[in-house]
């Protein structure tokens, strides 16, 4: 035997059928932080800026850089 049932609900009258929370509220906030945030901080990533960042360390940052490639690609980094 095989029974089919088709429903046609919104999201939100299925929420409340089955009793989930209405989250849209923390969604729509959660959303409107991390915009914010990406807006503060999309200058760190653009490319000059990071090339900045990385030269500050020197040779520290490349050999860092290696050693991280080496160790996930299995092999042993330059000297």
């Amino acid at each position: 035997m095989k029974v089919t049932v088709e429903i046609d609900c919104t999201p939100q009258e299925a929420r409340v059928f089955f009793g989930q929370p209405d989250v849209e509220g923390l969604n729509a906030f959660i959303v409107e932080k991390m915009r914010k945030s990406a807006e503060e901080n999309i200058d760190a990533l653009r490319p000059e800026e990071l090339m900045k960042t990385w030269m500050s360390f020197g040779g520290q940052a490349q050999d860092q850089f290696f050693k991280m490639m080496g160790a996930a690609t299995g092999q042993t980094p330059p000297k």
